[in-house]
């Protein structure tokens, strides 16, 4: 009997700490050989044309359990009926840039997609915030 297919967000998918997590999830690694997926990236709408690269990559590497992948800028389209966020997306931190203008500046990017998620997402979903404000 096949398990229930998760839908699983990553947040800045676009980013290198988005992009190193995308085989490890459609590979099965992260939840289970058998476990199907449906994959959404999310990102920023200046990303899009990287996100619809790897949109094809992860079409080319037919990995068994995606069912399918969505790539969009729009949290609440992304986190519709959400199993499983990986909130790994911010604003990265610039030269001379200090830990709490780092914050500030990401303050608006999670608010923004924490009450989408809050709107749209599945009262049973697992969040995962790994923000890097190093």
């Amino acid at each position: 009997m096949e398990k229930k297919t998760l839908n699983v967000c990553i947040t800045g998918a676009a980013g290198q700490i988005g992009y190193s997590l995308i085989p490890l999830i459609a590979s099965g690694e992260m939840f289970g050989h058998d476990q199907p997926i449906e994959l959404r990236l999310l990102d920023i709408a200046p990303a899009m044309v990287l996100l619809n690269g790897s949109v094809m990559e992860i079409q080319d590497c037919a990995y068994p359990v995606v069912k399918a992948v969505k790539a969009g800028a729009d949290p609440k389209e992304m986190f519709k009926d959400l199993d499983v966020g990986l909130f790994v997306g911010g604003f990265p931190r610039k030269e001379g840039m200090e830990r709490k203008d780092l914050i500030a500046k990401n303050c608006n990017i999670f608010k923004e997609q924490g009450l989408a998620l809050n709107e749209v997402g599945k009262t049973t979903s697992i969040k995962h915030w790994h923000n890097f404000f190093l």
